[in-house]
């Protein structure tokens, strides 16, 4: 089952609502906010695929919030588009950061084409994962190396999900994916509480995502990710394997296995400008190395790295001091 895309309306005029109602929630899952105050709350925990917003001309308090929403560098590639209400209104691209706009005159008979080129223009634009709405490789390494370039100190840390594929294999793509868009919002979720400015959250591609958040937060945030999910997660297995802790399921040589129910493993590093990196892969090196020392732990875990700085010269991997339970 391919799941709807969703878009956000803020705006208070209710004839504006129903037309849109009427227009889009038969392609789409449309949710309605009043004002931009009222709908922060879901755009920091739920990355729509785009957000159509009623733009009254000098209302400064709304271009303020957006202008500091579109700042943060996960939102950085959600699409705004203005619905403009006065016939002769005149879209300011410098107080409004929006990607486009649309006349309330043209709104029946253009808004569906209008929302259908924007959503397909960022993705085509944007490197977004169409699972979870959560920037992908390529974006996650332009934003690693730009915080390096820029000469930030950051905490990194790497989630992975343990036993993912044997619960793939049995219960089907779509229940899988279910998983990956709850792991995605979870993550998103709680990263936002503990940092809602500055935080940044990525999906690396299949079950593997990766935060950064200021220098210290990661391991507390990393805990709850941890507690979280293993209270969820049983949810998504049948009664009888949830009972007995473990699914039968082939291996990769092909024999049959018990594999226990998923847990979550996470490894962190924290950069500091003293080690001198110049590019992005020494620092993924280091936290890819972080990660597959939690999963040779048993069960749900996070272990964490506290870097030495790189020699004169060097470009090899970190050396480190990993930070035992």
């Amino acid at each position: 089952m391919v799941s709807r895309k969703t878009i956000v309306l803020i705006g208070g005029n209710p004839d504006t609502f129903i037309l849109l109602e009427r227009e889009l929630c038969a392609s789409y899952s449309v949710v309605f906010f009043k004002g931009i105050q009222q709908a922060l709350d879901f755009l920091y925990t739920n990355v729509p695929d785009l957000v159509l917003i009623e733009w009254q001309e000098n209302d400064e308090a709304t271009a303020d919030v957006l202008r500091t929403f579109k700042a943060e560098p996960l939102f950085r590639q959600l699409p705004f588009l203005a619905i403009l209400g006065e016939p002769n209104s005149v879209l300011n691209w410098d107080i409004l950061p929006v990607e486009d706009y649309l006349r309330r005159k043209d709104l029946e008979a253009e808004v569906l084409n209008r929302v259908e080129l924007c959503i397909l223009r960022s993705e085509r634009l944007l490197e977004i994962n169409p699972l979870t709405r959560l920037p992908g490789n390529i974006s996650i390494n332009r934003e690693i190396q730009s915080r390096l370039d820029r000469g930030e100190e950051f905490d990194l840390a790497y989630a992975d999900l343990d036993h993912f594929k044997p619960f793939n294999d049995k219960y089907g793509f779509s229940r899988g994916d279910e998983v990956l868009r709850v792991m995605g919002r979870l993550i998103l979720s709680i990263v936002q509480s503990r940092q809602p400015r500055g935080s940044y959250i990525g999906h690396i591609g299949g079950d593997d995502f990766i935060f950064i958040m200021d220098v210290g937060l990661a391991e507390a945030v990393s805990k709850a990710i941890v507690e979280a999910f293993d209270q969820i997660i049983p949810t998504f297995y049948d009664p009888d394997d949830r009972g007995r802790g473990y699914i039968e399921s082939v291996d990769r040589q092909g024999q049959i296995r018990h594999f226990p129910l998923m847990t979550v493993s996470i490894g962190g590093v924290t950069h500091r400008r003293a080690h001198g990196l110049s590019h992005y892969g020494e620092l993924t090196e280091a936290v890819s190395q972080m990660k597959c020392y939690a999963k040779s732990q048993s069960g749900s875990c996070f272990r964490s790295d506290q870097r030495a700085p790189v020699p004169s010269g060097s470009h090899g991997p970190l050396s480190s001091k990993i930070s035992l339970p």
